[in-house]
């Protein structure tokens, strides 16, 4: 974990009430899955938001404006400084993605995806990327997916774009592994759908970030236990990606 000042270079609209930002500064490398931690002005606690691209001396992050925080965040111009918790969480792990791996995002989950589509790029002969929105005018990333080369598939709830109805209506019928973000209801879709070995990287309201509070915690199963014993792990420190059978689903 690094704490440092950033400029912004960019901060522009790319959806209904979705921002791209763009930092530029003496950024340390970033695995795709990890997450920064930045100071909005006037505000107490940080808003952590993941990193949807990476490059030298260069971080991109999408957030959406829920809040009075993100509002705030959306009024910053180029040239402004932000003080920014940059290197959280673990990441996704990368060591044998296979040959053909899907990524399944839904809504500002798809944004991490795209610096993981990236990087798979480089070592996999396919990737799909299948994404799922509510509407049309909610779309973010299409291109910069379809300019990667990736298969893409779409899926919007109203049906203004792609297929009508949700990510597992369009998941293929074959891929070596999976790797997930969204809201809940998704993921635990996801789950019941999906038929390989996977990750998921959870969304969650975080106090500090960086574990000192464990005000994420997630119940999880303990896979160097024999008997699986069950154990809490800290989504923003542990996570936020944690492998599909060390899951417990809750309803």
């Amino acid at each position: 974990m690094d704490q440092i000042k950033l400029r912004i270079s960019e901060n522009s609209n790319t959806a209904k009430n979705v921002y791209k930002m763009v930092l530029e500064g003496d950024i340390e490398d970033h695995l795709p899955g990890q997450f920064v931690n930045i100071k909005v002005p006037g505000m107490y606690l940080r808003r952590p938001i993941s990193v949807c691209d990476h490059e030298p001396g260069k971080l991109t992050v999408c957030y959406k404006v829920i809040g009075e925080g993100t509002a705030i965040l959306s009024t910053l111009k180029a040239g402004e400084g932000l003080d920014v918790l940059t290197g959280l969480g673990s990441g996704y792990d990368l060591a044998s993605p296979g040959d053909a791996p899907l990524l399944i995002g839904g809504g500002m989950g798809t944004a991490p995806l795209f610096y993981l589509a990236k990087t798979l790029k480089e070592v996999c002969t396919s990737l799909e990327v299948v994404i799922g929105f509510n509407s049309q005018d909610e779309i973010f990333c299409k291109e910069e997916f379809e300019a990667l080369g990736c298969r893409l598939a779409i899926s919007t709830v109203d049906g203004s774009a792609g297929t009508k109805g949700f990510v597992t209506d369009i998941l293929p019928q074959k891929y070596s592994s999976f790797f997930a973000c969204g809201p809940m209801p998704m993921m635990k879709a996801v789950n019941k759908a999906v038929n390989t070995s996977g990750q998921f990287s959870f969304e969650e309201r975080m106090g500090c970030g960086f574990g000192a509070c464990m005000g994420c915690s997630l119940k999880v199963r303990d896979l160097s236990d024999p008997d699986g014993a069950v154990i809490y792990k800290r989504i923003c420190k542990d996570g936020p990606v944690f492998k599909r059978e060390e899951i417990i689903w809750e309803d």
